[in-house]
């Protein structure tokens, strides 16, 4: 094999690598005869199809399959031989064949920037704590309470927690919307489903009760015949009903697959799963924290500029898919508002990447089995989701960076400058704004 390395720009490389033409066809050759083995082709006895048949039926497919084998097992060789760190997946070109039928291809990619040693030490972070209290767990109780709640019909007026069935109908400059009738929905008063001035106005009304209110509806409003324009909308409270929530009994209490039913068992499961929610939050404080100081420290180091760029397309990608789930379907998002977000990300994960390159960190198989434990603990049949991981090679391996990132956060931050706050639950929980 035969490798050349330009350097295509600051931080972009370009390598050419030459095959003797015998490594392709020889792959090619085994695949073929390992298939004419075991094919099943009506008309020949299973291991006597010809060799022609197999080469028509599979050849071209084996060949590709060969070729991507032998590009990225060359590749990998031609790397570790140039001692080059890649950032992104290089763009791979197959090139003219070279004397003797050889198999030439060029691959261009980013490399790693030189961060130096990384110091974790250097580092002053600051280490969210949290416990779980007796309290939380009181709360969580009312909550599935909440979530399990029916509702009965009332005559008196709509209070803060009732459900509301309602018409409305919006008229503007424009005209009426809708044009005939009204649009019939329903809300749980203070829970913001409506527009905030129209839901506030409900608490009071009667069944039966009819009211004007007027609205200028924000320029994302979901619907567009809406959007950015002042309306008078004439509300109409259908039907009230108040909460009635259930008794934390027995009967409760099975429901959530608590076999005996016992108080002390139920509390002791919703521990646990608050307990899971807690460990989880403050892993994710802990990497923010990490990775902002982190990119911080080396904010002077240029990025590869074709990784940043990807990732901010990914993101505006991401967010436009959003956008459309929660029908802004006019909703348009680029790569540039997302730039400076995505070379932060880009930074953090390069720099993670170092730290564990330079210390010689390994994925801890144990730690990557509790977590796949405890994520399939969460759901019904916690064996069929361990197996679904196992037998998925794009689950495991997003599994695998997952832990393997969470174990150089936890190593940097037993080396960094700590310092630990405190805080409820609840405030842990809580959406950071």
């Amino acid at each position: 094999m035969q490798v050349s390395l330009e350097n295509t720009a600051n931080l972009e490389r370009r390598l050419t690598v030459s095959l003797p033409a015998d490594r392709l066809e020889g792959a090619v050759g085994n695949r073929l005869r390992e298939i004419a083995r075991t094919a099943n082709i009506k008309g020949f006895r299973k291991g006597k199809v010809p060799t022609k048949v197999i080469e028509q039926r599979f050849g071209q497919q084996v060949r590709s399959e060969a070729w991507g084998d032998l590009v990225r097992e060359s590749l990998g060789e031609a790397l570790r031989q140039q001692n080059l760190q890649v950032a992104g997946t290089p763009e791979v070109k197959p090139e003219q064949e070279g004397e003797g039928g050889e198999i030439r291809y060029t691959a261009t990619f980013e490399v790693v920037p030189d961060f130096g040693d990384i110091d974790a030490s250097k580092l002053e972070i600051v280490r969210t704590t949290a416990a779980i209290e007796e309290s939380d767990i009181d709360n969580m109780i009312e909550t599935l309470r909440q979530q399990r709640r029916t509702w009965e019909p009332v005559e008196r007026a709509a209070a803060a927690g009732d459900l509301v069935q309602v018409e409305t109908s919006a008229t503007t400059a424009d005209g009426r919307v809708p044009a005939e009738g009204a649009e019939r929905g329903a809300t749980v008063v203070g829970s913001n489903v409506l527009y905030p001035e129209i839901e506030q106005r409900l608490v009071g009304m009667k069944p039966g009760d009819e009211v004007e209110v007027d609205v200028t509806f924000p320029e994302n409003w979901r619907n567009p015949d809406l959007a950015g324009k002042a309306a008078k909308v004439a509300l109409k409270a259908v039907k009230v009903s108040a909460p009635k929530l259930p008794e934390v009994d027995e009967a409760f209490i099975k429901s959530f697959g608590i076999k005996g039913g016992k108080l002390e068992v139920f509390r002791k499961e919703v521990r646990a799963n608050l307990e899971r929610e807690l460990k989880g939050n403050l892993m994710q404080r802990l990497r923010a924290e990490v990775a902002s100081k982190l990119v911080a420290a080396y904010a002077d180091v240029e990025l590869p500029p074709r990784l940043v760029e990807a990732e901010a397309r990914k993101m505006a990608a991401a967010a436009q898919q959003d956008a459309r789930q929660k029908g802004h379907a006019n909703a348009t998002f680029e790569a540039g508002q997302f730039k400076d977000v995505a070379h932060k990300r880009v930074a953090a994960a390069l720099l993670v990447g170092e730290v564990a390159r330079q210390n010689k960190l390994q994925l801890d198989n144990k730690r990557l089995t509790e977590t796949m434990q405890l994520i399939a603990s969460t759901y019904e049949d916690p064996a069929q989701v361990i197996e679904l991981y196992r037998n998925d090679a794009n689950l495991m391996s997003g599994l695998r960076n997952r832990v393997m990132e969470e174990q150089v956060i936890d190593w940097i931050a037993e080396r960094a400058k700590a310092t630990e706050t405190s805080v409820s639950f609840t405030e842990l929980m809580r959406p950071v704004a």
